[in-house]
């Protein structure tokens, strides 16, 4: 499932080329951009009520497929090629470069590559940027710079590192000792990936979470099977031993399906628990966390599997209701939502 930002640079790329291929048949067409003929004509619908502002008739792209070639009328200030202004230039590579000196930046090629072609393209501006300088050193609310330095370092020598790390969903910390691979940034949180010892893999840790590091005077080269993921596909990856746990979520509860990492959304299914609209599937390796989210949710989920996770969070509720001197009736509200579904 794309999302709405993905959507919108593949339609902002979709009206230069189909301008260019008038009468292209439409599997070509998807094919290029790598979707079904279907989804292509779900853009094409979307485009054809899209134009320059005023929303009179003669502003809005025409698009026609009916006879399974696509045409493209009224669309060529939308394709004509945005132009930078100088202090848009100069902002632009300001804002590149500074990037560059960011630590853990995954991407380097990428990031020389735009700032080749945009100097190129700016001329006398990219000498401007060139002497404007940005320091990036933030202030420490989360008293991260500690740990991270240690980590830098430990990059560096290609040192072992201890952690000491928190596990909020065990209430736990854990001591490890780990191979440092990278530091990165992903929205905007910094995580250490590293061969842990202790579990015998590639773990990533969050650096908020790391109350203490600790470098060693040990080699710490990760074995040849420490292969870094790719975080901009997925920041964590399904383990066998996760549990999968489905959830039959009310009107109320569906912004579940976008803010956490599940494996499917779908409508659900005929003969479901009443209330339910979505169905979602996720996988957990430790299945607290979706305990308090359940509790949270109250009557806005249901359990469908498993069942012990379903009984789990029923005797929580009843547990919490009991606690205010409420019974733990069908209308309980968290209890009732807990129950296992048919």
């Amino acid at each position: 499932m794309k999302t709405p930002t993905e959507r919108l640079s593949r339609l902002l790329a979709m009206v230069p080329y189909l301008l260019r291929h008038q009468g292209i048949e439409l599997e070509e067409a998807a094919e290029h951009f790598g979707i079904s003929t279907a989804d292509l004509i779900r853009d094409l619908e979307l485009l054809f009520v899209c134009g320059t502002p005023g929303h009179l008739p003669d502003d809005l792209i025409d698009a026609r497929w009916e006879t399974g070639r696509v045409y493209l009328s009224n669309a060529e200030a939308i394709a004509r090629p945005a132009r930078l202004a100088v202090d848009e230039a100069v902002a632009l590579l300001v804002g590149l470069r500074t990037l560059a000196d960011v630590p853990g930046l995954h991407d380097r090629d990428s990031l020389d590559g735009a700032l080749a072609k945009l100097s190129e393209a700016a001329g006398e501006a990219a000498r401007g940027a060139e002497v404007v300088a940005v320091d990036v050193r933030p202030a420490d609310p989360d008293g991260l710079a500690g740990p991270i330095a240690a980590l830098r370092t430990a990059l560096r020598d290609n040192r072992r590192v201890r952690l000491t790390y928190l596990v909020p969903a065990r209430d736990e910390r854990t001591v490890r000792d780990v191979d440092p691979m990278r530091l990165l940034t992903v929205e905007g949180r910094w995580y250490l990936e590293a061969w842990c010892h202790r579990a015998e893999g590639v773990r990533l840790f969050r650096a908020d979470r790391i109350e203490a590091a600790e470098v060693l005077d040990a080699d710490g080269t990760p074995p040849p099977q420490a292969v870094p993921r790719d975080v901009d596909a997925a920041l964590f990856a399904a383990s066998p031993g996760d549990t999968v746990v489905v959830l039959d979520l009310a009107p109320q509860a569906t912004w579940v399906g976008e803010y956490y990492p599940v494996e499917s959304v779908e409508k659900a299914p005929e003969g479901a628990w009443a209330p339910a609209v979505q169905r979602v599937r996720l996988r957990a390796a430790d299945t607290r966390w979706v305990r308090r989210l359940l509790l949270r949710l109250g009557d806005g989920a249901r359990v469908v599997q498993p069942a012990a996770l379903a009984l789990e969070v029923r005797e929580a509720a009843t547990a919490a209701l009991a606690g205010y001197g409420l019974p733990a009736t069908p209308e309980g509200g968290a209890a009732e939502g807990a129950r296992p579904s048919p």
